[in-house]
């Protein structure tokens, strides 16, 4: 079982993993059911979960497949602020639009809110245009820096050297880029036009180098929450703003824990900011001088948005598994114990 695996690997001795392992097995060395006390508790965990699993990704499919047929779109403003992902930004024409930029289908996935959300940002603010300077922090394998190299951006794309992203465990997930041809999505771009105009660093975000300024924008994608701390998360977003020109503008997504107070997780490869974060963030940026897009905590009111997806995740299940769930898709998640999504912020650098 997952979450077996997981328990038993936390600095437990040998001994008592191995008493864990028995209790929490689902048979005895007979292969009769295990019917101690913590095993009767236990033992309905998975399929609970494969079960809510199973209703919520039917229901992402049976929306998608009512959405309008794909058609011709365009870019527009809609007054983008800093907030949470909600059902009714999948199912907006600006998603629709950024999706169709991409190649991608329109899906009930925070992930593909979050790319569409730094789109959208960068757009409004008047930097998806040639000639422009781009930075991009943790960008790993993803599509963004083929995309703005497309428009004739200069971008600058980083991540973790490659030691450090195998220790994280981002290698493993093909999360992290080791070399540009891992950031090139040639359905996007040429490969002419992604070497001429992308370059790749290997940069810590906790230690943003002095000479990587002059940027009309940045941007990261659900990178500073595994910076190691909940302090050192905001102060990335605050030291980011250093790489602008006057003007430019920061977007940032990240993990937000929905239960703005309470406990939290801090300390630890994946944190979960709370709204009270981002308020005095705000405040303090503003004091400033910088302008920081309008807060808006709204979780949404849709199935989507109160559908809460629980592990196990893909990399967990066996593959005749994950064929039976079908594709995830989630805009909220359990991340141990807590209820997660996806916040993004906006911050333009004081003229």
């Amino acid at each position: 079982m997952w979450w077996k695996n997981r328990w038993g690997a936390r600095g437990l001795a040998q001994t008592d993993r191995e008493k864990l392992e028995m209790l929490l097995s689902l048979v005895n060395s007979n292969s009769q059911p295990n019917l101690n006390a913590l095993m009767r508790v236990a033992r309905n965990v998975e399929p609970m979960s494969l079960s809510i699993k199973q209703f919520g990704y039917s229901l992402a499919r049976q929306l998608a497949a009512a959405l309008p047929p794909p058609g011709p779109t365009e870019a527009r403003h809609v007054g983008l602020g800093s907030k949470v992902s909600t059902q009714a930004d999948i199912e907006s024409d600006w998603v629709a639009h950024w999706c169709a930029q991409m190649g991608a289908a329109v899906v009930y996935h925070r992930k593909v809110w979050e790319l569409c959300y730094a789109l959208q940002a960068v757009y409004e603010n008047g930097c998806l245009r040639e000639g422009a300077r781009a930075l991009g922090f943790g960008c790993g394998q993803e599509v963004l820096p083929s995309y703005f190299a497309a428009h004739g951006i200069a971008i600058t794309a980083t991540d973790l050297p490659a030691e450090e992203a195998q220790a994280a465990g981002w290698a493993a997930t093909h999360q992290h880029a080791a070399h540009l041809d891992q950031a090139f999505h040639p359905h996007l771009v040429t490969r002419e036009t992604f070497d001429r105009l992308v370059s790749l660093r290997f940069v810590d975000m906790n230690a943003i180098p002095k000479d990587l300024t002059g940027y009309d924008f940045c941007w990261s994608i659900c990178a500073l929450e595994h910076l190691g701390s909940i302090r050192k998360g905001l102060e990335f977003i605050e030291n980011s703003i250093a790489t602008l020109k006057p003007g430019g503008i920061a977007v940032h997504t990240t993990e937000l824990n929905i239960n703005a107070s309470g406990q939290t997780i801090d300390n630890w490869p994946t944190v979960l900011f709370q709204r009270h974060h981002f308020e005095e963030l705000a405040a303090r940026l503003t004091a400033q001088g910088h302008m920081v897009a309008p807060l808006d905590f709204s979780l949404g009111d849709r199935p989507m948005d109160r559908f809460v997806d629980l592990p196990p995740w893909e990399h967990d299940l066996s593959p005749d598994m994950n064929a039976w769930l079908g594709q995830p898709a989630h805009l909220k998640l359990s991340v141990d114990g807590f209820v997660s999504t996806c916040f993004g912020i906006v911050v333009k650098r004081a003229e």
